[in-house]
C-alpha cells in the first residue's frame, strides 16, 4: 500500500528538534520525502504497524501531529504530480 505520511513537530526546545530529526529519519527508512515534512511510503500491512508504532514512541503527542493517509490505488487515477518532482517511481527498477 502506499502511504501518506504528514508530520508537524514543535522544535521549540531542543528535544523538539531532536524528535524531528527521529522522526524525519525514521520516515527515510520507509520511504521517500516529497516535501520538508511529508514523506511517500510503500509499505505492506506488517511494515505499515511498525512505521506508526516507531513514529508515535518518538513524537509527543502533547506537542507533535502526525497523520497517515493511504493512496487508493490506481495511482495514475489518484495522483497529480507538478513541477520539479524528484520522486521515486516505485514501480520501476531502483538499482541500474
Amino acid at each position: 500500500m502506499l502511504v501518506l505520511i504528514t508530520y508537524d513537530v514543535s522544535t521549540e526546545t531542543s528535544e523538539g528538534r531532536r524528535r524531528l530529526r527521529r522522526v524525519a529519519k525514521t520516515c527515510l527508512n520507509y520511504g521517500q520525502r516529497v516535501q520538508k515534512s511529508v514523506f511517500e511510503c510503500r509499505v505492506n500491512t506488517m511494515e505499515m504497524k511498525r512505521l506508526k508504532d516507531q513514529l508515535l514512541d518518538i513524537i509527543d503527542l502533547e506537542e507533535d501531529s502526525l497523520r497517515f493517509y493511504r493512496i487508493i490505488e490506481p495511482l495514475e487515477k489518484n495522483r497529480e504530480e507538478f513541477g520539479n518532482s524528484k520522486a521515486i517511481d516505485f514501480e520501476n527498477t531502483l538499482i541500474v
